[in-house]
């Protein structure tokens, strides 16, 4: 009884993960001057968006972005390459770094989690 249940709770856990990746690291906003400008994949920046760069991942994927700072949480969607600063893993427009909290900090130290393609 006691391995039936252990292995049904491993199961779980190993399936309930499964396609999902989990990284952590530096987050970054963009400047006020790429406004207007044509991102990696051809939309126009708008800082008012809730869009993302990351060097990877695939374009239009969904990341869920939590600052560990204070554990706000929001849904970004990739269009564009970056963040090209050593040590950073993404960058957010300033609304989305707005909504998390960290415009002060102006780089905050992030959880993200996507479905692998």
């Amino acid at each position: 009884m006691k391995f039936r249940f252990l292995f049904s709770l491993i199961a779980l856990v190993l399936f309930s993960s499964c396609g999902y990746v989990t990284k952590t690291g530096l987050a970054s906003y963009y400047a006020d001057y790429y406004e207007g400008r044509t991102t990696a994949n051809g939309e126009i920046f708008r800082q008012g968006k809730k869009t993302a760069a990351h060097k990877t991942i695939n374009f239009g994927t969904k990341v869920y972005v939590t600052n560990l700072k204070n554990n706000k949480s929001i849904t970004v969607r990739v269009n564009d390459r970056g963040p090209f600063v050593k040590g950073r893993i993404i960058d957010l427009t300033k609304s989305a770094a707005e909504e998390i909290g960290m415009i002060e900090d102006g780089v905050a130290k992030v959880k993200i989690r996507y479905k692998k393609r």
